[in-house]
């Protein structure tokens, strides 16, 4: 498009485009002044008041700044840096820098890269996934918990930095099950685009790297490995916290993938909002794409899980085997897989059949099983039947005071009685949000202190509850 038009003519349009995502402030101010000196086909030539003016706009702006030129100057295009001399008043270049626009990495001569994940003996740059074979979309199963992240990952599968998932920042708590669908993303990716090199890598891996390339004179290196990956996985980034020199390797990494088009995928405990001690311009850079969170599993979703990690052990368990497990063990993947394996085992070496006395002792030696661990739907049934309440009309948008005390009842006692996030709460009796769930809460300690009656039948309840 830019050969169609005249250098200033293109560059209108650019400002334009920049115009239309900014503030009529920040577009005066900080895109107005920049002057377009020449373009060749290739090189981009722009003049900038200051070399700081240069730098807030590659903090604060450069994606924006950079789709616009993409768009109407192609995705080959190198941006050169101009800036006026202070005694001369001409515009000369800025330490010859120049950034290129969307490229891929055509590294010719590989021989002198360092590569932390070599295989011994191959002269070629070989780069090994470090991929888990069992972690693949096939082996994982989907709910409502991790339906965006499942989905986002498989159209990130499909068309690795060219979605508008990118990066795809995915979130949870520990055990829910982020790195497996991190991981499946790669296998998918790898099976459908066989030419693109994918690494999956935790943080904790990349900051030992980081450290030693630091210590041998090597961060170059260690900084061009990386940003020859085309699809780039890196695990825990929470790890980053405090870590100022990792933090700008990353930081250098990040910029080259996303304006080269290549694909990021990172996982956390905590949504970007929350992360500590991590430079500002890294985390406005993870808001850029797909924040997806993973909750904690529902009850269906669960029961889901258990009866397939059982079978992928050779295990067929009984219904009544299957609910027990459910009720007992909290949403955490991990545990479940640590109560199956143990299981098998006792089945397996002490030549007991599987069955319900057998889950029990299991997960009494395993999770800790306690009176206070007790699942939302034994809550829900016992509410239920005190009520003499039908569980389709408890958990349906029924409003009748009746129906209405009884979920406020019952999410007080999941409140009391498990460790569930009020969310999660909220999500398994009904349907309802965490908003709902504290409401609810505060009317029935409220309520406690002034309503004998109820106050009776919340002591009654707590026995049944914990007698089980």
């Amino acid at each position: 498009m830019a050969n169609a038009y005249t250098n200033s003519e293109v560059w209108q349009v650019c400002l334009n485009r920049i115009k239309e995502q900014t503030s009529n402030e920040e577009f005066s101010r900080w895109f107005e002044p920049i002057q377009p000196l020449s373009f060749d086909g290739t090189n981009l030539r722009l003049k900038f008041p200051t070399k700081s003016h240069i730098e807030h706009i590659q903090k604060n702006y450069m994606k924006i700044f950079a789709q616009a030129i993409m768009q109407m100057y192609g995705r080959q295009t190198y941006l050169h840096y101009a800036i006026p001399n202070s005694e001369e008043k001409t515009p000369i270049s800025a330490n010859a820098d120049m950034t290129a626009i969307t490229r891929h990495v055509a590294q010719t001569d590989t021989a002198n890269i360092i590569n932390p994940f070599a295989i011994p003996g191959v002269k070629r740059l070989t780069i090994d996934p470090q991929l888990n074979s069992k972690y693949t979309f096939s082996t994982h199963v989907e709910g409502e918990c991790n339906r965006l992240a499942r989905s986002a990952g498989m159209t990130v599968a499909l068309s690795p930095g060219s979605s508008p998932f990118n990066p795809l920042y995915i979130y949870g708590g520990s055990g829910l099950g982020k790195t497996h669908i991190a991981q499946a993303i790669g296998h998918e990716v790898r099976e459908r685009h066989p030419e693109l090199q994918v690494l999956y890598v935790s943080t904790n891996k990349f900051q030992a790297q980081f450290q030693t390339a630091f210590k041998n004179g090597e961060i170059n290196d260690f900084i061009r490995f990386y940003q020859m990956i085309d699809v780039l996985i890196i695990d825990d980034i929470q790890e980053l916290t405090g870590k100022t020199g990792t933090q700008n390797a990353f930081f250098n990494i990040f910029n080259h993938l996303q304006l080269a088009g290549k694909q990021i995928i990172l996982t956390s405990d905590k949504p970007p909002v929350e992360l500590k001690d991590i430079e500002q311009r890294l985390l406005t850079r993870f808001k850029w794409g797909l924040s997806a969170q993973i909750d904690i599993p529902d009850y269906t979703t669960k029961l889901k899980i258990i009866r397939s990690k059982s079978e992928a052990m050779g295990m067929f368990l009984a219904d009544d085997v299957v609910n027990y497990l459910a009720d007992s063990i909290s949403a955490n993947i991990r545990e479940i897989e640590g109560a199956l394996l143990s299981l098998k085992a006792n089945a397996q070496y002490l030549n007991r059949r599987i069955s319900t006395s057998l889950a029990k002792d299991v997960l009494k030696a395993y999770v800790h099983v306690s009176q206070k661990e007790i699942s939302i739907n034994r809550i829900t049934e016992i509410v239920c039947e005190y009520y003499e309440i039908d569980e389709k009309d408890f958990n349906s948008t029924k409003r009748t005071r009746e129906v209405a005390q009884a979920r406020q009842v019952a999410m007080y006692l999941a409140k009391q009685h498990t460790k569930l996030p009020l969310a999660a709460i909220g999500s398994a009796i009904g349907g309802r949000n965490h908003a709902t769930v504290l409401h609810s809460c505060k009317s029935v300690t409220n309520l406690i202190d002034t309503d004998k009656l109820l106050k009776s039948q919340i002591e009654e309840l707590n026995k049944l509850i914990i007698k089980g």
